[in-house]
């Protein structure tokens, strides 16, 4: 099966994205729309922080090939089995969803959080991917 966009609810990883998107909805409340992908970074490091979440930020995960490793790609958050990718532009792109369901293909992720902080409401997707089986 290839990785899939996945509802709300229904899954193991649901409190644990529940909270980051929580957390997401109070910088994107606090800062609005217009800044840099780095200052949402921040932002949401500190409301993750603030919620008690563990996380860690600008991780490198492991690219794999055929059960080999053969590269790393860095991500802008782990939190559990969960990557968190940021965007600050208007609107979602395709290459958006392309590139973070590669990432969790290739680094074995059970889920991905998509969010785009520069539209005037948080765009929020999440991703996950069947073939899962941790870092």
């Amino acid at each position: 099966m290839q990785p899939n966009a996945q509802s709300n609810k229904g899954y193991d990883f649901g409190e644990t994205t529940g909270r980051v998107i929580g957390a997401a909805l109070e910088v994107h409340k606090t800062l609005g729309p217009g800044f840099q992908e780095v200052v949402y970074q921040r932002a949401l490091a500190l409301e993750l922080e603030a919620a008690g979440v563990e996380f860690t930020r600008e991780v490198k995960v492991p690219v794999f090939y055929k059960d080999r490793q053969i590269d790393t790609r860095r991500v802008d958050f782990v939190v559990e089995d969960c990557i968190i990718e940021i965007k600050a532009r208007s609107a979602f792109a395709p290459e958006d969803f392309v590139q973070t369901l590669s990432y969790l293909k290739a680094s074995r992720f059970k889920v991905g959080l998509l969010l785009n902080f520069g539209a005037a409401k948080l765009e929020v997707k999440r991703l996950v991917n069947d073939q899962g089986v941790g870092p």
